[in-house]
């Protein structure tokens, strides 16, 4: 197992100018993380493509690896032949910086919208679209992955569902911790469902209240209507520590990553989420 930081954590530092993203590989070295998550919030390859090669120099030079880049996409709303063309110009980006792991979404729908009839009709394009950029990918040695993410694709059935369809080796997933309770699924059972197929690991929590019990200002909604805040991980409504036990007693060894989104300083409530993550493994 290594552990380290999604530069996602710190995208407010970068988004205001505090950090650039290279000051964040630097910082996520110092404060012990192994690796580091590269998702670009608060900059762009787009046009920076040298970037890629900057991030992959600094990471070298500090002596933490580059683990994962995560890219949004959206095949059911975007011209599907347009975006297949979009996502596989990252998976360039993603050999450019030397991972062999990349996670690129395929579709959004709200809550509203996410029906089982509604998936059903879109199950055939979004498989289409993960074989054909898994397939692209395996020539540069890279395992492609989709994430428990944005409501439509996040019940951890739908991701196996994909996952079993699509058929490749190289197509797994990124299993976002967290990411369950957005749609009202418990994080333990879950990631002791998905486990066995993580290419990938976010750490992530959440305070929760139910649906009942509005809290007022900073709270999003789960696809049920339950309130859900980020929270430092360990010290916040998620059984952390079974879920941990889960990954740990799997014989998952790859790479773990921190994401935070709290309202608290990001830089703090990182680090603290990656020493959490360090103390409960050691303590599980």
């Amino acid at each position: 197992m290594k552990i380290g930081v999604s530069t996602y954590s710190l995208s407010r530092a970068i988004a205001s100018g505090e950090m650039s993203v290279l000051d964040v590989v630097q910082w996520v070295a110092d404060q012990g993380g192994q690796h580091v998550e590269v998702v670009p919030i608060g900059f762009s390859f787009d046009d920076n493509p040298q970037l890629a090669d900057e991030i992959r120099k600094k990471a070298e030079d500090v002596g933490i690896e580059v683990s994962n880049y995560a890219i949004g996409a959206n095949f059911i709303a975007n011209d599907f032949a347009q975006e297949i063309e979009r996502v596989k110009l990252h998976v360039d980006i993603a050999n450019r910086l030397g991972v062999k792991r990349m996670r690129h979404d395929v579709a959004f729908r709200p809550p509203g919208e996410a029906s089982v009839a509604t998936f059903e009709q879109d199950f055939g394009k979004i498989v289409e679209a993960c074989r054909t950029i898994a397939d692209y990918a395996a020539s540069y040695g890279i395992v492609t992955s989709i994430e428990n993410h944005g409501y439509y694709v996040q019940n951890s059935e739908r991701v196996l569902r994909i996952i079993h369809a699509v058929g490749r080796d190289n197509f797994r997933m990124t299993l976002d911790v967290g990411n369950f309770m957005c749609v009202d699924e418990p994080s333990v059972s879950a990631v002791q469902k998905c486990i066995p197929f993580a290419s990938m690991v976010h750490l992530k929590d959440f305070y929760y209240r139910p649906s009942y019990r509005n809290p007022g200002d900073g709270w999003f909604r789960t696809a049920g209507g339950n309130y859900l805040r980020g929270a430092v991980v360990g010290q916040g409504d998620i059984d952390m520590y079974e879920v941990i036990r889960q990954i740990k007693n799997s014989g998952y060894d790859g790479y773990i990553s921190i994401e935070f989104e709290g309202k608290e300083d990001c830089k703090w409530g990182t680090k603290t989420a990656l020493d959490n993550a360090i103390r409960i493994w050691n303590e599980v």
